[in-house]
């Protein structure tokens, strides 16, 4: 019985799939290619546009900040959904009243060959860079010291510069030609472009708009507000002088390391109330074995007694945001420690150097949990205020300390 059961439901089985093979058969007999749309999904979905865009905006100014020229470029890229790619793409520009612009457009292109040519003249065009720093500075400067050096400085770069250019091979002047060619060749750029760069007539508020249209002859719009700011001069960063307390290190060529670090007066600026202020220096006599100094060779060393100070006035842009960086080091015999404060240019002794309207800024450590004699760094934050210089001044106590490698940059 059991077997008998079995071989019943085998032959059912296979009767109700050559049922339902004989209908799908029939079914398909049915359906005729010319009954319109039968079958077929009409295709709604239509692009989804997107841009992206960074700015390249360049400007020249003179010493006095006044601007020379400027330039206000932005590079747009046009995107759309995965799903449909656009074939058609149509840009547009309208000034904060709606009125479409006629703008400069430039090839995205021409900026990727003109910095392929500066490479095959890195050497000439990092000479150029430096005479144009120079030539900027000169009649900016008002100290007559510097101003001959700097005229020396150009002369030579300009000597430099002729002999570069004479030793360019027939290769690097070939790959010249051929880029420069290929930048004659490039086609103008059009708002029908993918990416291009577009020139914005002056700073304000635009609306950029973006069509894109697929191959299937579907279109969408997407729009942004493009804000172009007012150029404005790069803020400079501050010299600070003999910052690593080198030898032949201020700006003539000169210094012992410790000249831009003198007080205007030893009375004045002696936490002891008299006697020398003027640092002394230690002095890396075996470089490249065991602990190093952070740069150079030679770094500041104040004695124990805590006699001695740093004292250097340095120019700021009223306004900016700075960090100062430097080096400390300490003996291990005590407790002791480095302060390094910015203190206000009319600060004009030691003890007014301690009172807090004359202090933007302090930092104080100590050889706690330090290795002798190994320099660990440290950062000072400060803003400029309404102040066109201010003086960076240190002094130690308890054991003697070390201070090396000051630098500045603009926050």
């Amino acid at each position: 019985m059991v077997t008998k059961n079995i071989m019943f439901m085998k032959t059912k089985i296979s009767s109700l799939k050559l049922l339902a093979l004989a209908t799908v058969l029939i079914l398909s007999s049915c359906v005729s290619d010319d009954l319109a749309d039968v079958g077929d999904l009409e295709d709604i979905t239509g692009p989804t546009p997107f841009y992206n865009y960074s700015d390249v905006t360049f400007a020249e100014f003179d010493c006095e900040d006044v601007e020379l020229s400027s330039n206000y470029q932005f590079n747009f890229q046009a995107g759309s959904n995965l799903a449909v790619n656009g074939t058609q793409y149509l840009w547009s520009v309208a000034d904060s009243d709606g009125n479409n612009l006629d703008v400069t457009l430039i090839n995205k292109d021409l900026p990727v060959l003109e910095l392929l040519i500066d490479a095959e003249l890195a050497e000439i065009v990092a000479i150029e860079e430096d005479i144009a720093e120079l030539e900027f500075k000169i009649p900016c400067e008002d100290d007559p010291a510097r101003v001959v050096v700097m005229e020396s400085q150009l002369a030579e770069l300009e000597l430099a510069l002729v002999a570069a250019e004479n030793a360019l091979t027939d290769d690097v002047l070939q790959n010249v030609a051929d880029l420069e060619a290929q930048i004659l060749a490039l086609d103008e750029a059009t708002l029908q472009d993918q990416e291009l760069i577009i020139e914005f007539p002056s700073p304000g508020t635009y609306t950029v708009g973006l069509t894109v249209t697929d191959n299937l002859n579907k279109s969408n719009y997407t729009e942004k507000l493009i804000t172009v700011n007012q150029a404005v001069p790069t803020i400079p960063v501050p010299e600070i002088a003999e910052a690593s307390f080198e030898d032949n290190s201020l700006f003539d060529g000169s210094g012992d390391g410790r000249d831009s670090w003198r007080v205007p007066s030893n009375d004045a600026w002696s936490p002891l109330g008299g006697g020398t202020t003027v640092i002394q220096i230690n002095t890396d006599s075996s470089p490249g074995e065991g602990a190093d100094l952070p740069d150079g060779v030679q770094a500041a060393k104040f004695p124990a007694g805590g006699d001695r100070v740093a004292y250097q006035e340095i120019e700021v842009t009223p306004g900016a945001e700075y960090v100062i960086t430097y080096f400390t080091a300490f003996e291990e015999d005590t407790f002791g420690q480095m302060k390094v404060s910015i203190l206000s240019p009319n600060t004009s002794n030691y003890a007014e150097a301690q009172l807090e309207e004359n202090i933007i800024a302090t930092r104080t450590d100590t050889n706690v949990d330090r290795v002798d004699n190994v320099f660990k760094q440290h950062s000072l934050s400060f803003e400029a205020g309404d102040n066109e210089s201010v003086i960076i001044f240190a002094t130690n106590s308890g054991v003697e300390s070390r201070l090396d490698a000051f630098n500045i940059v603009v926050r």
